[in-house]
């Protein structure tokens, strides 16, 4: 399991004193507004940041961080990732996962017959599909209901999963 998180990708700067516009990869934007602190991945470095001022405009977050105080010191960070460490996210309600922790999962078809590996989650707006790669390289929808997806074993990386007629 990861120990960090993504909760956003910066994508700009907004104006001239340090802030950033901020895409959500999160689930509850409001969190910003409970955060901390993030981490920013440079992609050759991890640098913590302490949040001074959580704005929303859109579907973006604009976030302030301490001692960043010009667009010059921003404007290198396009298109990096904010992190939070695990314990920093939000409790799960039962038959909640991470996307992190379901991809790869093995996947298995009720009668314990192997099918191929959890790739991928595409977020829907009404549930989420798995992408399954089968064990035959074939991409396979699969949606995220419990009519199709049985069981979930984090610790043991499984999934059960039944095959309703028409999927495949």
């Amino acid at each position: 399991m990861e120990d960090l998180l993504q909760v956003g990708v910066i994508t700009s700067p907004h104006g001239l004193k340090g802030e950033v516009k901020v895409f959500p990869t999160t689930d509850d934007v409001q969190r910003f507004k409970k955060l901390k602190e993030v981490i920013l991945d440079t992609g050759k470095e991890s640098i913590k940041l302490e949040i001074m001022g959580v704005k929303f405009f859109k579907n973006l977050v604009i976030l302030k961080f301490k001692g960043l105080d010009d667009i010059n010191e921003v404007e290198q960070y396009r298109q990096k990732s904010l992190l939070i460490r695990r314990e920093q996210s939000a409790p799960l309600k039962e038959g909640e996962y991470f996307i992190t922790d379901l991809i790869g999962l093995q996947v298995f078809t009720e009668d314990g017959k192997e099918f191929g590996v959890l790739a991928d989650v595409m977020q829907t707006g009404a549930n989420d599909v798995y992408i399954i790669k089968t064990l035959e390289a074939k991409e396979v929808l699969i949606p995220a209901i419990k009519d199709c997806v049985l069981n979930i074993d984090i610790k043991k990386q499984r999934m059960v999963i039944y095959l309703m007629p028409g999927l495949i």
